[in-house]
Order: C-alpha cells, then sequence, then structure tokens
C-alpha cells in the first residue's frame, strides 16, 4: 500500500519515511503543500499524512483541495494540539488526527486502522425521511426544494442519524460512528454539531426532524 507524507520537517520526513517503509508500506514525500497536492493528482495513494504548518499552501488548504477533488482518507499529523484545531481539522473532513510529538507504534495502529476502513462501501441511493433528502453519491441534502450546504463531518452525521431513523443514538454511538474511536470523548463535539445541523435542516422548516432526548441521546423522526 502506498503512502504519501506531507511534511516540510526532514527529520520528522525521514522518520517516518524509514519507520512506514520498514512496516511495508510504499512511502511518497513531499515539503510542500504544492508538492503534496501534485503528487495526490499524480498517483493512487491509500493514506495521505499531512502537516499543517507547510510552506505554500498550509496543510488547511491542502486538505480543503484533497476533499473538494478526492475520497483519500488523511491522517493530519501536527504540532497544533488544541481542541479547535483538532474539531477544525476533523470537520473540515480529516479521517484523524495525531499531535506532535507522538510514538510509532500509535501512529502506526492508526494508519492501520484507517487502511482497514479504506474499502469501499455500497452506498444507497437516497436516504428520506420526511421531506428531508439526502444523497450520499452526489454530497447532497435537500429539505423540500431547499439545498443545504453542510460540512463534511456535518454530512457523516445526517446521514448516520438518517441511516438509523427513529432509533435514539446515544452520544458515544454518535463520536464512534462520525468521529471514530480515536476522538477525545470528553469534547462537547455532539453538542455543537447537532446545534448546527439542526439549525441548517430545522429552524427554516415547520416540522422539526432532529429531536433530544434528554439524558439519552439523539434521533431524526417525522413526529405527529
Amino acid at each position: 500500500m502506498r503512502i504519501l507524507v506531507v511534511e516540510d520537517e526532514p527529520k520528522t520526513a525521514d522518520y517516518l519515511h524509514q519507520g512506514l517503509s520498514e512496516s511495508g508500506y510504499v512511502v511518497d514525500r513531499a515539503a510542500s503543500g504544492v508538492d503534496g497536492l501534485h503528487l495526490a493528482g499524480q498517483h493512487h495513494y491509500e493514506l495521505v499524512i499531512l502537516d499543517v504548518n507547510l510552506p505554500g499552501k498550509d496543510g488547511w488548504q491542502v486538505l480543503e483541495q484533497l476533499r473538494r477533488d478526492t475520497t483519500l482518507r488523511v491522517m493530519m499529523l501536527t504540532a497544533r494540539g488544541r481542541l479547535a484545531d483538532k474539531i477544525k481539522g476533523l470537520d473540515m473532513g480529516a479521517d484523524d488526527y495525531l499531535v506532535k510529538p507522538f510514538e510509532f507504534p500509535e501512529l502506526l495502529a492508526r494508519v492501520r486502522t484507517l487502511l482497514r476502513r479504506s474499502e469501499p462501501i455500497a452506498l444507497p441511493e437516497v436516504f428520506r425521511v420526511s421531506d428531508l433528502e439526502l444523497d450520499p453519491r452526489r454530497h447532497r441534502a435537500y429539505r423540500g426544494t431547499r439545498r443545504i450546504d453542510l460540512t463534511t463531518k456535518e454530512f457523516a452525521l445526517l446521514q448516520v442519524l438518517m441511516r438509523q431513523s427513529g432509533e435514539v443514538l446515544t452520544r458515544t454511538q454518535i463520536i464512534s460512528l462520525v468521529w471514530d474511536m480515536n476522538f477525545d470523548c470528553d469534547t462537547n463535539v455532539v453538542e455543537v454539531s447537532i446545534s448546527r445541523l439542526r439549525a441548517k435542516v430545522d429552524d427554516q422548516s415547520e416540522v422539526k426532524l432532529i429531536h433530544t432526548i434528554r439524558g439519552v441521546g439523539y434521533v431524526l423522526e417525522e413526529r405527529p
């Protein structure tokens, strides 16, 4: 399997290249965001390991373009350990976020986890609940005739709620399904994301579909 490392710090790039190569992966390197995007467009990779502080285009810009143009798995690997940065990376579509300094065995375990999840999953043509419609193949959502503009994580959250419409999902279940097991479960990211999603889906409609079950979790369903 082929991995692209986009990292401008030579020692870190050398360390990743050696460790991943010794673990059986084919590793390409780029020292800038522009070079990383060029390689991602020229070759097939199973995973991109992406730093944030890069010359030219920074990691946020690279991630944004990768999410717009590809379905590549992306692991952010950065010294930016603030919660706001983690949430930003995950909301923009990163599949994992690891903070420097890191232990290589942990990085390798996360790489294996991401690559196991990279097998394509058959998606239904469309989800529908009441007048809410979500099309995973086209990455579009509508409430009636109104197009709903969603971030990558908001789209994933809505898909989980619609796929299990009528079933109450706990906060822990939502974190595991949308942010995966590596996300810090002690944050309020679920509450914040539900609030943002509800504003986009329900606020302009008379019929409310996203409901809070106090002390339990959340459910998406049409109620009389």
